[in-house]
């Protein structure tokens, strides 16, 4: 990994481009990485004057996302527009956790990869 010194989405591209078949690219003004054509993280710096720095993830659905934003909510937020599809959005303004960072980009990876991709070996 990088120095922790890096910029956010430095980190997250770093993370996220170490997952077989991922691709980078710019979605509605914001770094977003995709897996076989299916978004699993996006960052955003300051989304509609939020002034907030956060990675959106896919989570199982609805029940998991409550529980995390539930279980920590100066972490986990719903976000604007992923968040109706069970998203959560991690917090990365401060020094974040980034091996919950790490964990949680994966996990969506896996829950956005097809199973052909996982079967193979996945990550």
């Amino acid at each position: 990994m990088t120095n922790p010194q890096t910029d956010p989405l430095e980190r997250v591209r770093e993370i996220a481009l170490l997952l077989p078949d991922t691709q980078e690219r710019n979605s509605h003004g914001q770094a977003t990485f995709f897996v076989d054509g299916r978004q699993f993280a996006q960052l955003r710096h300051d989304h509609h004057d939020d002034g907030r720095t956060v990675v959106c993830v896919r989570t199982s659905g609805g029940d998991e996302q409550m529980m995390l934003i539930e279980a920590a909510p100066h972490v986990y937020r719903k976000p604007a527009y992923l968040g109706a599809s069970g998203w959560v959005s991690i917090d990365l303004t401060g020094d974040p956790d980034w091996t919950l960072v790490e964990d949680r980009i994966a996990r969506s990876w896996e829950l956005s990869t097809p199973v052909a991709l996982l079967e193979a070996g996945g990550r």
